[in-house]
C-alpha cells in the first residue's frame, strides 16, 4: 500500500468526521482519521482491495446524514478506532434501521415455520440459543414407535428435540 493511498485516506476520512460541527469535549477529527486509518490498516495490510473497501465503508457510514450518533460517538471515544475499524454493517446502522431489520428477520422466520409448521405455540420450553420461551411445539408418531417432539423457537429459528 502507498504512502500516498494511506494520506489519502485518512485526509478523507478526517473530512467525514468534520462534516458537523464537533461537540465539546471530542477528539480532533484528523487524530481519529489517522487512528482509524492505522487501525484498518493494521488488521488489512497484506490486501489492498479489502483495505479501500474497509475505508469506503467507514466513509460512507461516517458521512451518512441520518446516522450522526455513529460519528459523535466515535468522536467522543464511546467507539474505540479498533472497534470501528472492524465493525459490520449492521453494527454501524442506525437504531431505527437495526430495528427495522431486526423485524424483517423476524417476519421472514415466521412466515417461513408457519408455512412448513402447523404445531402449539407453547411457554413450556426455553430456547437454548436465545433463551426466550416462545417456541411451537410439534409431536410426531409413526406406527408403533413412541411419539417424539419437535420444538422450534419462535424468536431465532433454533430447532430441538423436546
Amino acid at each position: 500500500m502507498s504512502f500516498e493511498v494511506r494520506m489519502k485516506c485518512r485526509e478523507m476520512l478526517a473530512g467525514a468526521l468534520k462534516l458537523v460541527d464537533t461537540a465539546e469535549g471530542s477528539a480532533d477529527p484528523d487524530d481519529m482519521a489517522t487512528r482509524l486509518e492505522e487501525a484498518i490498516y493494521d488488521e488489512l495490510r497484506n490486501s489492498e482491495f479489502k483495505y479501500k473497501n474497509r475505508i469506503r465503508s467507514r466513509l460512507s457510514n461516517l458521512r451518512d446524514p441520518k446516522n450522526p450518533e455513529l460519528r459523535e460517538k466515535y468522536m467522543r471515544g464511546e467507539i474505540s478506532p479498533d472497534t470501528m475499524a472492524k465493525m459490520t454493517p449492521e453494527d454501524m446502522a442506525t437504531d431505527d434501521l437495526k430495528r427495522i431489520r431486526q423485524s424483517y428477520s423476524k417476519q421472514a422466520i415466521n412466515q417461513a415455520q408457519m408455512r412448513k409448521v402447523q404445531g402449539t405455540k407453547t411457554d413450556v420450553f426455553k430456547c437454548d440459543r436465545c433463551q426466550k420461551r416462545n417456541c411451537i411445539q410439534l409431536h410426531t408418531q409413526d406406527g408403533d414407535e413412541p411419539m417424539i417432539t419437535f420444538v422450534i423457537c419462535e424468536e431465532c429459528g433454533h430447532r430441538w428435540k423436546g
